[in-house]
């Protein structure tokens, strides 16, 4: 069977590097341990292996369509939904009491890499209906949770968020669909569209809640006067039938990538009323809307990162096999004549190492948010649950567009590497690259994640994100310079964040003048620089960790030698990109600033 991710590497990453151990200290997750946290990673592999992975083809060859007033998707989604439901895969972080697993968000983020990497088009089916059943949990009342919880954590119900309309893509200010009060409290009327809906409609369930964002007639304008309602597919009756609510799929959007995972164009209350029902209080829906978006920002990167790990896999086993060309001969060795392993010509070593460095790099990074994330929920000290959130918030625009961009990269390495082969369906790695080419896009552009980070996060608590996170990249670096072999890698890190901190503070004098078009017109490069130095920190601590054990045991010897080389291929090859970086952000050449528009003229 081929390997689509490695248990060893995750596991190293979940104890060794970022001790997500240590979360079973907290009251919250008492009742797991260390063992059952491996049964559920192993069980997640093993399922997995079964009906995702072999499946992942076959999706992109038979896609999802829309037709007879439906959208048409594989017949895999039945068993998907109804054994992850069975399994407690649907909602695992969420509170017991709520029908959860009440599971740390790391090691349910450690589940859903697994998934990702065995069939990017399925879990996200899975993680729109957790994300859009912990909204309803978190602002519900107890009728809407009664009446959806449960159905939707047993994989008879799905899920999903509806933002984006035709006329107004992520600007969510100019929304128009809108809800009108009934006679019963609590209860709208919706009309309008909405876009791009990720598992809008399909067939693997009863009924879909789409978790809407709508207008009340007579709202304040922009995002304040925007609402949240769950809207339900079908309307159950008290015995249990289900009728039409009148939100109705009209097309499914054909992509070129991600071919199984139904994208919808939905139409609400156009020939007869669409029930919906207010979530929370009034014009507080984005608020809302947030704290999923923002948990699918990480869920958007994991994917990334999980997709280009199982394109790593395939090119790795490719390479393995595949005979092509004579072995460079050492100086003092005589020529080999025989055809060799293509593993073995140093350009190839330098793509799968490529890819490796990124992808790993990217899952560490992205694993670190999910502690920090359960570090915000469950640390009885408010200060530590407050830094772990400011933390967080910094660290998420670029756990979302690092994999979205880098990744992409190592899965065109991976295609480079099958040479012709690559580029033909009979090999998955055109899949890989076809499929991930979204991850950039949803959830906010890499453009839009860099306006974030630079326009807010960075001066946030009056730069506390950053106090904290170079509080623990100087930690890593104090460890590293007590290994003499590690101790060039963290003086190059000192001087890339030199850079760093060069730049940020010309962008400061821009922010402190209110100077918003300079501040922000190269935020994505920002964005980029800072997130090459954070997965150099990343794979920096891995080689500490990794030094660290070979010094204890010999256990694993090569596993850890090899996080060690990847590291310094990470600093040979990606971390001196910072350097170009630094230079276009220090330039005074604000070219798209000054630009005519008769530049475009042709």
């Amino acid at each position: 069977m081929s390997q689509f991710t490695n248990l060893d590497t995750l596991r190293f990453l979940l104890y060794d590097v970022h001790g997500t151990q240590s979360l079973l200290a907290y009251d919250r997750f008492k009742n797991f341990d260390k063992d059952s946290f491996d049964l559920l990673l192993d069980s997640a592999y093993d399922w997995s292996a079964r009906h995702l992975y072999p499946t992942y083809r076959e999706m992109d060859e038979h896609p999802a369509y829309y037709a007879d007033g439906k959208v048409h998707t594989h017949e895999i989604l039945k068993t998907v939904f109804k054994e992850s439901g069975e399994n407690g895969y649907i909602g695992m972080y969420m509170d017991a009491e709520d029908g959860g697993m009440q599971l740390p968000y790391t090691i349910s983020n450690a589940v859903n890499h697994i998934m990702e990497a065995a069939n990017n088009h399925v879990p996200g089916y899975l993680g729109l209906t957790t994300g859009s059943a912990n909204l309803i949990a978190s602002f519900g009342n107890k009728a809407l949770k009664d009446a959806y919880l449960p159905h939707m954590l047993n994989g008879k119900w799905s899920g999903t968020m509806a933002l984006t309309e035709p006329q107004c893509g992520s600007s969510l200010s100019d929304i128009t669909t809108s809800a009108l009060p009934t006679e019963v409290e609590g209860t709208y009327h919706i009309q309008g569209q909405k876009i791009f809906i990720s598992g809008g409609d399909h067939g693997g369930v009863d009924n879909i809640i789409h978790l809407t964002l709508a207008r009340i007639k007579g709202a304040p304008a922009g995002t304040k006067g925007i609402s949240l309602f769950v809207v339900p597919r079908y309307l159950a009756q008290p015995d249990g039938s289900l009728i039409d609510n009148h939100v109705v799929p009209v097309a499914d959007f054909q992509k070129m990538g991600q071919r199984g995972y139904s994208t919808v164009h939905l139409v609400y209350g156009e020939n007869a009323p669409c029930q919906g029902y207010l979530l929370g209080q009034p014009n507080q829906g984005l608020k809302y809307m947030f704290q999923m978006m923002n948990g699918a920002r990480i869920d958007v990167g994991m994917t990334a990162a999980s997709t280009a790990i199982a394109a790593y896999h395939a090119s790795l086993q490719y390479a393995r096999e595949r005979r092509q060309g004579k072995r460079i001969a050492h100086a003092t060795a005589p020529p080999d004549e025989s055809q060799t392993l293509i593993i073995n010509h140093p350009d190839v070593r330098r793509m799968l190492l490529s890819q490796k460095a990124i992808n790993e790099g990217a899952l560490s990074l992205l694993i670190e948010c999910s502690v920090l994330d359960d570090i915000s929920l469950a640390d009885p000290d408010e200060q530590k649950r407050k830094d772990a959130h400011t933390l967080l918030e910094l660290l998420t625009p670029m756990a979302k567009a690092y994999p979205s961009e880098a990744c992409r990269d190592a899965i065109n390495d991976g295609l480079q590497i099958l040479g012709g082969y690559g580029y033909c369906m009979d090999f998955p790695l055109q899949q890989y690259l076809r499929d991930i080419r979204i991850m950039s896009i949803y959830e906010g552009t890499t453009g839009i994640q860099g306006l974030d980070l630079l326009g807010r996060k960075v001066w946030m608590d009056g730069g506390r994100g950053i106090e904290l996170l170079s509080e623990r990249i100087n930690h890593t670096i104090s460890q590293a310079q007590s290994i003499s072999t590690l101790l060039p890698y963290a003086t190059q890190l000192q001087k890339s964040i030199a850079n760093w901190q060069s730049c940020h503070m010309h962008l400061a004098k821009f922010a402190k003048e209110g100077d918003h078009i300079h501040l922000l017109a190269d935020a994505t490069t920002y964005l980029m620089m800072t997130s090459h130095i954070i997965i150099a920190y990343q794979w920096l601590k891995m080689a500490v960790k990794s030094a660290d054990l070979l010094t204890i045991s010999n256990e694993k010897q090569h596993f850890h030698q090899s996080m060690i080389d990847t590291m310094r291929f990470y600093y040979k090859y990606e971390l001196p990109k910072t350097k170009s970086f630094h230079d276009t952000l220090m330039s005074q050449d604000h070219i798209t600033i000054d630009m005519d528009d008769t530049t475009f003229a042709f």
